[in-house]
């Protein structure tokens, strides 16, 4: 009988002949090139869902994008409640609020609200910043009535226990005291104090002083509460397995008796761009390390730089491969990380050059700061702005991986006003920025001989070498000086 061929036996046939027909060499010269990184492909477009917009009958305003992939919903509430809408003298009063909402709320103690929300397997969390508080629920598609209903009573009915402000009262006075051990606190409140002053919002910490937050009463947290709490002053931001026919009713159900109030309108005190270069000299005796602030006031979200401005700032400081980071952590070894920023608000925030250096190379890395805020002013390299808008661009999409970072950005849309068609464009119009708009905003922009100098350090060590560098008068100052006395903790504590 004439035997067969197996199947198996006839691929390994095969492929011996296949190895003699096409040698070693010939496969391994087929091996990718190790030797350099490979070339990057255009950055993706990002496509946003669609955002729609609706509205409660109580006017509230509702922004909604649907994600289906995941049965969770993120609902935020943005309330233009900030520390820019405190009275005179009550600073801390906004951040108090937005803490002490969570502490009691509807016909629950703190206690009784946190195991609700933990048996529901949703999360609940609240905060305030300069412009907006926030009350931020997340949860599961199946719980999302339940949550609802909760995070109604947290944003609307909070009760403000006497018993929790004391206890958070201390909590603030507690870490009042321990920024005066901290080089770190110092130099960011002398920073905002000298660009700002005290009589602008921007110019004094959210958490508040030791006098404000020993006159607070519950009688102020609720009267914050009632004046700047209201539909006409918020949008709910929605973003989930949900759809409009769907969620709207809920929304009603939770917020629709929300009552609209008259919110008053603030004014704040012009800002005076800084106009020397000065340097501010805090004694730390016996630190290890100096802290380092350079700035300027920078300027409004809403400026059409906004593009060129980020582009700019991503090759001078804004990156790990930036040129303040290599400059000073990988070239010099001064720090394990330096970086500049531009903070966008509704008002002009600060541009901010930053890093914590040895105690014994203060005046050599400051010289290097110069030296980069200098350079960026003359035209910068294609390879190098290529490399920076790749960067920007191809991290975007990931903003927008999970509702509760979809929900975040849609806030911009609200604080800043911004069309709807942002996202979907802001791919395009980062990989547009020219070298000639880099080099217009950064003369505009930047500015090393009008720049306020913070160095928080050892005086007796690091002031003979910062006056030598000859970069503008030296004002010597002591932690006292900038945070006041450190705070007396109520009696008992």
């Amino acid at each position: 009988m004439k035997p067969t061929i197996s199947m198996q036996h006839f691929h390994w046939t095969f492929l011996v002949l296949l190895i003699c027909l096409h040698p070693v060499h010939h496969l391994e010269a087929q091996e990718p090139d190790r030797t350099r990184p490979p070339q990057l492909g255009p950055p993706p477009t990002l496509q946003v869902p669609l955002i729609e917009h609706l509205e409660l009958s109580n006017g509230l305003k509702v922004l909604l994008v649907e994600k289906h992939e995941v049965p969770l919903v993120q609902v935020n509430l943005l309330v233009m409640a900030g520390s820019v809408m405190e009275p005179a003298g009550r600073v801390g009063l906004a951040s108090m609020t937005a803490d002490m909402l969570d502490e009691g709320a509807g016909p629950r103690s703190a206690l009784e609200l946190a195991d609700a929300i933990d048996f529901l397997g949703a999360d609940i969390s609240t905060d305030a910043g300069r412009h907006t508080a926030m009350v931020s629920l997340n949860t599961p598609l199946s719980k999302l009535d339940d949550a609802l209903h909760l995070m109604a009573d947290i944003a609307l009915r909070p009760t403000f226990p006497a018993e929790e402000l004391d206890r958070l009262r201390k909590q603030r006075l507690t870490t009042l005291t321990q920024w005066h051990d901290e080089p770190r606190d110092v130099a960011n409140v002398l920073f905002d104090q000298i660009l700002y002053g005290p009589d602008h919002p921007y110019g004094r910490p959210t958490l508040g002083n030791e006098n404000s937050l020993k006159a607070m009463r519950v009688r102020d947290l609720k009267k914050f509460h009632k004046s700047c709490y209201r539909p006409n002053n918020a949008t709910l931001i929605v973003a989930g397995d949900v759809t409009a026919e769907s969620i709207l009713p809920r929304l009603e159900k939770a917020f629709g008796k929300w009552k609209k109030r008259k919110v008053r309108t603030l004014s704040w005190p012009a800002v005076e761009q800084v106009t020397e270069r000065k340097i501010y000299l805090v004694d730390r005796p016996g630190a290890p390390q100096s802290e380092i602030r350079l700035g300027r006031i920078g300027v409004s979200r809403p400026t059409d730089d906004y593009f060129a401005i980020v582009v700019m700032n991503t090759i001078l400081g804004g990156s790990f491969t930036s040129r303040i980071m290599q400059n000073l952590r990988e070239e010099h070894g001064y720090t394990y990380g330096a970086r500049s920023s531009f903070a966008f608000r509704p008002l002009p925030g600060p541009f901010l050059a930053s890093s914590a250096v040895q105690t014994e190379v203060t005046d050599k890395a400051l010289v290097e700061f110069m030296k980069e805020l200098k350079g960026i002013l003359t035209p910068v390299p294609d390879e190098e702005l290529t490399k920076a808008r790749n960067f920007l661009a191809l991290r975007f999409p990931e903003r927008f991986q999970t509702v509760s970072a979809i929900a975040r950005q849609l806030a911009d849309l609200t604080i800043y006003g911004l069309p709807d068609d942002y996202f979907n464009t802001y791919t395009e119009r980062i990989l547009s920025i020219s070298v000639k708009e880099v080099a217009r905003v950064a003369e505009k922009y930047i500015d090393p001989a009008r720049i306020a100098i913070i160095v928080v350090g050892d005086r007796e060590q690091v002031e003979e070498g910062l006056r030598a560098l000859d970069y503008g008068p030296v004002e010597l100052l002591t932690v006292k000086d900038v945070l006041g006395e450190i705070p007396q903790l109520p009696a008992g504590d």
